[in-house]
């Protein structure tokens, strides 16, 4: 009884795959989608109570024509790297929209300055979005296989945890890495 106990635990152990771990690699691309979710903060901070809107198409555009410019010269292509940049935008102003409803309901939570966003946020995304581009290109492998979804699952749950996000930025940062994956 005991061997055949032993047999079948041996046998599924065999049958099931492991479980997903995420790669450094992902981990790295998950953090700076991070910090670039996180900066929406200081968007929303400086936009707030402004006539700025917190779409800005001509800025959202020169983001995705500059990354698509970048993108062949790092082996990426560029209608991959616009899309998951698109996701980088609409996930910043997802938590932007998030914010001002807070703040309007709870006016007491408002941030107490205004940063410039052209002198202290912008140059913060820009670097940023140096990074992302470049983990896209170092994790280009990662990011073809099959197993992409599942580790970057955990890379963004080990990311979340470790940052100890919110549910607005929990969320924000599963929508901005969700094109991540590419298939050939």
């Amino acid at each position: 009884m005991r061997l055949r106990v032993l047999c079948a635990a041996s046998l599924l152990l065999v049958v099931l795959p492991a479980p997903a771990s995420a790669s450094p690699g992902l981990r790295q691309l998950t953090d700076l989608a991070a910090r670039r979710v996180q900066i929406a903060d200081k968007v929303a901070a400086a936009k707030f109570g402004t006539p700025s809107p917190i779409d800005d198409p001509v800025r959202e555009q020169q983001i995705l024509d500059s990354v698509a410019a970048k993108a062949p010269g790092l082996g990426l292509d560029a209608a991959g790297v616009v899309r998951f940049f698109r996701d980088q935008i609409e996930a910043n102003k997802l938590v932007q929209r998030g914010l001002y409803a807070r703040w309007t309901e709870q006016p007491g939570t408002r941030p107490p300055g205004r940063p410039d966003l052209g002198t202290e946020v912008r140059p913060v995304i820009d670097r940023l979005n140096t990074g992302l581009l470049s983990e896209l290109a170092e994790t280009r492998d990662a990011r073809v296989r099959r197993s992409c979804d599942a580790r970057l699952a955990v890379a963004v749950r080990l990311t979340d945890t470790r940052r100890g996000l919110d549910r607005l930025h929990s969320v924000a940062l599963g929508e901005s890495v969700r094109s991540a994956c590419s298939r050939r």
